[in-house]
């Protein structure tokens, strides 16, 4: 690719958005799609395992290559999913339901920010993703949307203040034929994170235009 002369090695971590073969009945997964668009030069490992949780991610870096130049890392889903039975709780009011999310989210901040901040210290050019919306029932989605919301207000958050790159998974895996059930990914789901992933570290030919924050 133009502009990329020297080799890397980007390093998968986190749960199913990127250990996604189970899902694919028999299609490629998203490590083989990498594989099988960047450059020749670059490498992959996939170090994600399906089913991880937050906590898990010290696990995953500690079977880190020891030449990985470039990290992905898309965890939280199944922390919020662990959460669920908040969203089915009854409330006082609109008001009491939002505090009681807000709570979640607040011990979700203080967990994923444990984990960035031993992803920081790595020194790596770094990627994270949010949690995508899924491919829910109409009812399911509407509540699934706002709740999402505050998990990923604290992802982008974070990753602003770490000055990570960003994928917005919302945005890649937005259509039903994105998923293989309501929450993981299909093959082509997983091919749309692949060229996301290769975009955010700019190694697309012409280069994707892209959002910049400033604070």
């Amino acid at each position: 690719m133009k502009g990329q002369v020297e080799p890397g090695h980007i390093a998968l971590l986190g749960d199913s958005i990127l250990d996604n073969v189970a899902y694919t009945s028999g299609g490629p997964d998203v490590i083989r799609q990498l594989r099988a668009l960047m450059p020749r030069s670059w490498r992959a490992s996939l170090l994600a395992v399906d089913g991880s949780m937050i906590g898990d991610l010290p696990d995953q870096l500690a079977k880190l290559p020891s030449d990985a130049s470039h990290l992905v890392v898309a965890i939280g889903g199944n922390d919020v999913v662990a959460s669920v039975e908040l969203m089915r709780s009854p409330a006082r009011s609109v008001a009491d339901a939002l505090v009681k999310l807000g709570d979640r989210a607040t011990r979700f901040e203080r967990a994923y920010r444990t984990m960035i901040d031993r992803v920081r210290r790595l020194g790596l050019s770094t990627t994270v993703c949010t949690i995508y919306n899924g491919n829910l029932s109409k009812d399911e989605a509407a509540v699934a949307r706002v709740g999402l919301t505050a998990f990923n207000d604290v992802i982008l958050r974070v990753a602003f203040e770490s000055r990570f790159r960003v994928i917005d998974l919302r945005l890649v895996c937005s259509e039903p034929s994105d998923y293989a059930n309501p929450i993981e990914p299909s093959s082509a789901g997983g091919e749309k994170i692949a060229r996301a992933i290769l975009a955010s570290l700019g190694l697309t030919e012409p280069p994707i235009e892209r959002s910049e924050v400033f604070f």
